[in-house]
């Protein structure tokens, strides 16, 4: 056993390093897990701790029964028996009752803590080591009793690219917005309540950037929203041009430009704002003339249409930060860096240190996400959580009222690429490299569906009845799933 299990690690070792060198390919624009740095190990790191594991294999036999054995029955007394042991994520049950012990004397990763050992620092294991301790036989025997049905999964398979992004329409429900590699966008309706009914006519109505074969070099749709009274849908491309309903909006460089929706089809620009000289990787508004950026500068800044200056700035990450967001609220503004944490930022306070640190993950974080609950959001009464999703495999939630870890979900075995709440908050999907979706009972910490597609998951959405979860795959297609509980 032990020398079998030594094989598991040394091949999830030749593993990593095959993914450490960068292959891009069928990956599209996503950023890919650092090879060296603070944010993950490096190759040759990689191999002499499969080389220490090795040595551990029998320890570690021994130990994953005892720890196995013991989380199974600790997970089946916390669901009550509403899903089998077999569905419970045993990290996230081990870390749900690391939590309980140290509810009273730890922050969970927060810089607020004191000395205590939080709950979101304790092991858990990254993506790579749940590779080398778990076959693919036996991740799919464990998923078995929550794995979606045939009949209850859609696939839309009209790109002739990976499939960046997508997002369903905020009033006509039944309709979804899909941007691809293939330098198009396509609207599907959906012709039913679930999967079964397929879709309107069969088919998609394409939305071309390039005019022609010839014209798609580099034209990749990587995102696209909806207008809040969903009668137009923007859409924005890799080459740089961004797109409406009605025709050609503008062409853009980092700095961020406003349009007139008025005169959509004639390109006509509101506001030119530069916030920054570096390339802008995310932007994210607060209300109609406010937004927040992030780039490579390492910076986060708070902008002003037509203002030539940030009016506020942040410099508390030490590398390119991935993604900014704001809360229900708009008082709080969250960003996730390849430095490994995500910080809350208060713009109800002066200074410029961080409400919270949060440096738990072991790789990058790749993205965050608020939950659509507290201040200012739908559900005022549920208490507002902040998601971080992270190449180390981990989706960690975070209670930002006082800097807690409130969830650690640990079951995927790859980079964890997307992160979604539902319209309620109370479920979670995550999507991952290796085509892995879970839904997940946030209050419970258990996921409650799964889905295992080809190709990568580079986006997760849900419709606005939450009835539905939408998967976008590097192998061109995106997967619809009925959610019914």
């Amino acid at each position: 056993q032990a020398q079998a299990q030594a094989a598991k690690v040394a091949a999830a070792a030749a593993q990593a390093q095959k993914q450490q060198q960068g292959n891009a390919e069928g990956k599209g624009k996503r950023k890919q897990p650092q090879a060296s740095g603070p944010a993950a190990s490096s190759a040759s790191a990689s191999a002499s701790a499969a080389l220490e594991l090795m040595d551990m294999a029998a320890a570690r036999l021994e130990a994953k029964a005892d720890t196995a054995e013991g989380t199974k029955a600790a997970a089946g007394a916390a669901d009550g028996g509403a899903v089998g042991p077999t569905a419970m994520d045993v990290d996230g049950a081990a870390a749900a009752a690391s939590q309980q012990a140290q509810q009273q004397q730890d922050k969970a990763g927060s810089s607020n803590s004191n000395n205590a050992v939080p709950l979101a620092d304790q092991p858990v294991q990254t993506a790579q080591q749940r590779q080398a301790t778990m076959t693919e036989e036996e991740a799919e025997r464990l998923d078995l009793p929550t794995r979606c049905k045939p009949d209850e999964v859609l696939e839309l398979n009209q790109h002739t690219s990976e499939v960046f992004m997508c997002a369903w329409n905020p009033i006509h429900t039944n309709l979804i917005a899909t941007g691809s590699g293939d330098a198009s966008a396509r609207i599907w309706e959906m012709a039913g309540p679930d999967a079964r009914a397929g879709l309107v006519g069969g088919t998609s109505r394409l939305l071309q950037h390039g005019t022609n074969a010839s014209d798609k070099k580099n034209k990749d749709v990587t995102t696209l929203e909806w207008s809040p009274n969903g009668e137009m849908l923007a859409t924005g491309s890799y080459d740089g041009v961004a797109e409406s309903g009605v025709g050609p909006d503008l062409s853009f460089t980092p700095s961020a430009v406003t349009v007139d929706p008025s005169s959509a089809s004639s390109g006509t620009r509101r506001a030119t704002t530069s916030c920054r000289d570096r390339m802008a990787l995310d932007v994210d508004w607060k209300d109609d003339v406010t937004f927040a950026s992030c780039s490579t500068d390492m910076a986060v800044h708070v902008c002003q249409v037509g203002s030539d200056r940030p009016l506020r700035s942040y410099a508390g990450h030490a590398d390119e930060v991935n993604a900014v967001k704001w809360d229900p609220s708009g008082t709080l503004l969250a960003s996730c860096s390849d430095d490994c944490s995500a910080k809350v930022w208060d713009l109800t306070k002066s200074g410029s240190e961080p409400l919270h640190d949060f440096k738990s993950h072991k790789q990058e974080i790749y993205t965050i996400k608020w939950s659509p609950t507290g201040t200012g959001s739908k559900n005022p009464t549920k208490p507002l959580l902040l998601a971080t999703a992270s190449f180390d495999g981990s989706v960690r939630l975070w209670n930002v009222q006082d800097g807690s870890c409130y969830r650690v979900l640990s079951r995927h075995r790859d980079s964890v690429y997307s992160v979604a709440f539902s319209p309620s908050g109370d479920y979670l999907a995550s999507g991952s490299l290796a085509g892995q979706l879970y839904v997940w009972n946030v209050e419970q910490g258990v996921h409650v569906r799964s889905f295992k597609g080809k190709g990568d998951i580079f986006e997760v959405a849900w419709n606005v009845e939450e009835t539905r979860v939408a998967s976008c795959f590097s192998s061109n297609v995106v997967e619809v799933i009925d959610f019914r509980i």
